[in-house]
């Protein structure tokens, strides 16, 4: 089980070329990666997106990419001579005009803007792929190893919560045995108490027995939700996003669950029908943060 959130970072250098790439990302209901990289490799957005996307499924994801060449092979500078005659014209026309001294230097007209630039050859797209990609699986190695350990700490919690869930759907049962036979006592002595006699119609006791029991049997949806705490223990043991199953059981108990307490007419179990829904819930907002 795997956290949404997760950061990574990684830097590698190669024949002077540095390369920084930072991961992080947070809970969100679908898979949305947000590149950020230098222009001049920008080509490679595509590549770098379907390499997260193979190993992650769902996720707020924020990249950053820095790239560097420190090199000098494929570089010239180019000095651009008809503007930086230019600025000497100019300039010595203002030193005329204010009578200041007239003398230029070099290295004062190299400073200025656009007189020197460094062009550079287009690099090898091939290997700066090969290298970025080593990069990036750095940085996604660190990155799924945080998820893995945040969603290892919330699957211990899920594990203790529905195992609470078990515990309660379990007294939820006992009490639903002894419902029917303490409908029956009370049936009887209401009989009595309005007829004033201790002779009851049997058959149409019974006949109100068995109507009460469909009415009220919640032995359908303790099945089922046990069904459903069956699954989830299951899909907590998958190597495999499970995020979105979860979510899935979790409303088909809480649905269960909701119908046990709409018929339940007995406290005890109205009790437990709140931890239930309450432990329901936590586990609802957990399962938010997971892949």
């Amino acid at each position: 089980m795997n956290s949404m959130t997760g950061y990574g970072r990684a830097k590698l250098e190669k024949e002077e070329r540095e390369y920084i790439i930072e991961i992080k990302s947070v809970n969100h209901k679908y898979s949305d990666i947000t590149i950020k990289l230098p222009r001049n490799i920008s080509y490679l957005e595509e590549k770098i997106r379907k390499t997260i996307l193979s190993k992650v499924s769902r996720g707020k994801i924020d990249v950053f990419v820095s790239y560097t060449n420190y090199g000098i092979e494929g570089k010239k500078v180019v000095l651009n001579k008809r503007l930086a005659e230019l600025y000497i014209n100019q300039l010595r026309e203002l030193a005329e005009e204010t009578n200041i001294e007239k003398e230029i230097k070099v290295t004062d007209i190299s400073r200025l803007p656009d007189v020197l630039n460094v062009s550079a050859e287009e690099e090898n797209s091939q290997i700066i792929w090969n290298e970025l990609s080593e990069c990036l699986e750095n940085a996604l190695t660190n990155f799924l190893e945080m998820r893995k350990q945040e969603g290892a700490k919330i699957k211990i919690d899920l594990e203790t919560r529905i195992k609470k869930i078990e515990e309660f759907v379990d007294k939820i049962k006992q009490y639903s045995t002894l419902l029917v036979e303490e409908y029956v006592v009370k049936l009887k002595e209401r009989i009595k108490e309005i007829l004033s006699t201790d002779i009851v119609d049997e058959a149409r006791l019974a006949q109100e027995v068995v109507i009460y029991s469909d009415r009220y049997s919640i032995e359908e949806e303790i099945t089922r939700l046990k069904s459903h705490i069956f699954q989830f223990n299951d899909l907590l043991t998958k190597d495999e996003p499970v995020g979105k199953k979860i979510d899935f059981l979790i409303q088909e108990m809480n649905r269960e669950t909701n119908t046990i307490g709409s018929k339940s007419n007995k406290l005890e179990i109205t009790n437990l029908v709140i931890e239930i829904k309450t432990e329901l819930e936590d586990i609802r907002e957990q399962i938010q943060n997971i892949e």
